[in-house]
């Protein structure tokens, strides 16, 4: 069952969510992630991971996906 967003309000409180038109105006998937400190692996590995509140729709993974897939 999907979960409530306001069940998890604590949640979004702590942590600052970004849309995929966010990461692609910070210069794509890996220059988001560098800029915050992470690997493009870990990127991945928390997109995968991730609760899903507010899912990619399957375009936006598609090309989320493909924008990773091509910084390699």
């Amino acid at each position: 069952m999907k979960e409530s967003i306001s069940e998890n309000m604590g949640l979004i409180k702590t942590h600052r969510s970004y849309s995929p038109e966010e990461v692609f105006a910070a210069g794509g998937t890996t220059a988001f992630a560098l800029k915050h400190g992470k690997t493009r692996e870990a990127l991945i590995k928390a997109l995968q991971d991730a609760q899903p509140i507010e899912p990619f729709t399957q375009e936006e993974w598609v090309d989320s996906m493909a924008q990773l897939a091509k910084d390699k």
